[in-house]
């Protein structure tokens, strides 16, 4: 015998969103943006910038991040969009219908992980 449901569950946006970054972040490739104070960058990392949306149990995200200098942009992009689908699906049961994608920076191993813009 199965007993019905016994309460509503809601997953905000701001939960989602924060499973899309650390899925993009997951693929090693890929990363957060660089920082700057006034203009001027300073040393560290800021996640990569996300905006989710939940209609029923639909998400759409669309981010911003860097990729490391010199990896093939679109495989990488398709790792991060093939995982936050993945992790998605997996941690909350959502189905993730279109992730769009950002490559704002070109981070370079070789410059110590300064970006080129």
């Amino acid at each position: 015998m199965t007993h019905p449901e016994r309460g509503r569950t809601t997953i905000r946006e701001r939960a989602v969103a924060r499973i899309v970054v650390k899925a993009a972040q997951e693929v090693e490739e890929s990363g957060g943006l660089g920082r700057t104070i006034v203009g001027v960058p300073v040393p560290g990392r800021r996640p990569a910038r996300t905006e989710v949306r939940v209609t029923g149990d639909i998400v759409t995200a669309k981010m911003t991040l860097s990729v490391a200098y010199p990896m093939p942009l679109r495989a990488v992009v398709r790792q991060v969009r093939q995982n936050v689908r993945d992790r998605v699906k997996q941690l909350t049961g959502l189905t993730v219908r279109q992730v769009d994608v950002d490559v704002a920076e070109l981070r370079s191993p070789a410059l110590g992980g300064r970006t080129v813009r």
